[in-house]
């Protein structure tokens, strides 16, 4: 007698009512059909604040839970309340776990944890004061990723730093904090974990072209959501790099692994770095469960080391249902 496929459901809690919360929906969709090719049977569960249909779900006796939970309720603050919902009931989900989540959903404690690693991050504040030496500043939101509240305006001189804050406060709602801005090259690391531990996937850049000099060079939320912008068109990504690019790729990729084991990261992350003109990195960002869109930027570095799609989708099952295995 043949056994019924595993059950693999896809959890998410998007409302789709903004850019980067239907990319979300389409990430699910798309999972949802390679689980298929995979063999495993799926479907996509939506999850809402009051968590549940993790309870009926828990009932339904998943082999693994693909958590692309975001946010929930559009607050990419809560994220972390799905894996910790999960574990309550007993269930093995993909990706990071609830407390590496916890750690990096705060920019500013994500901060505090690099700076006591003695790895290298910008100088920020939570104020907009202390920042003596410092010449622009970035303001960002400290609890949502997405470049939700980033765009051209958010790069200042550091003497208005303060007023910035107050302003997006009052325009998005949550809490901002000023980083120093580094001025420099941007790129993009993902880590990829297997039976051997996390797997660095080919680095990527951020190219800036055709920025006309009054407007910074960043990876803003229109650069991300917008199709149709003008900064969503001119920020390419490459993977090739000359010879003399070697040493940089090669501490880049140091300072992204060391990163992964002072937060004891699994699954899949992006760790996010600038470039300033000495050459020096900068980690600017940790992106626990980063968009697995097809067109995303992790989706095109797996591909750029051999992986298709599917694949890649086998690959992060696999290890989350291994390291289940290994935990009992």
């Amino acid at each position: 007698m043949t056994s019924a496929p595993a059950f693999v459901p896809v959890l998410h809690g998007a409302a789709a009512d903004r850019p980067d919360e239907a990319d979300t929906v389409i990430a699910a969709e798309t999972i949802r059909d390679a689980l298929g090719r995979l063999g495993y049977r799926s479907e996509i569960v939506h999850l809402g604040l009051d968590l549940g249909a993790l309870s009926a779900l828990a009932a339904r006796r998943p082999a693994l839970v693909f958590n692309l939970v975001e946010a929930l309720a559009g607050d990419g603050t809560l994220a972390h309340l799905a894996p910790s919902a999960l574990e309550h009931f007993g269930l093995v989900y993909s990706g990071g776990t609830a407390q590496s989540l916890r750690d990096t959903l705060s920019k500013t404690a994500a901060k505090w944890l690099l700076q006591s690693a003695g790895l290298p991050t910008p100088a920020w504040s939570l104020d907009g004061s202390g920042l003596e030496g410092v010449e622009r500043v970035i303001v960002k939101s400290i609890g949502e990723h997405a470049s939700i509240g980033i765009d051209a305006g958010s790069v200042v001189a550091a003497g208005r730093a303060a007023e910035e804050i107050a302003a997006r406060q009052a325009r998005f709602g949550g809490r901002f904090f000023a980083e120093a801005f580094i001025e420099g090259r941007e790129f993009n690391l993902a880590l990829l974990d297997g039976p051997d531990g996390p797997r660095l996937l080919p680095i990527a850049e951020i190219d800036f072209v055709d920025y006309p000099d009054d407007r910074p060079r960043i990876v803003d939320y229109e650069a991300k959501w917008d199709d149709g912008s003008f900064a969503f068109g001119n920020t390419p990504r490459h993977f090739d790099f000359p010879a003399a690019d070697g040493p940089l790729l090669e501490r880049l990729g140091e300072l992204a692994l060391a990163t992964w084991r002072t937060f004891d990261l699994s699954g899949y992350v992006r760790v996010d770095f600038r470039v300033d003109s000495m050459n020096k990195p900068w980690i600017l960002e940790i992106n626990v469960n980063p968009c697995l869109s097809p067109d995303a930027g992790f989706a095109a570095a797996a591909a750029r080391a051999g992986m298709d799609y599917d694949e890649m989708i086998g690959c992060i099952v696999s290890t989350a249902l291994a390291r289940q295995r290994k935990a009992v």
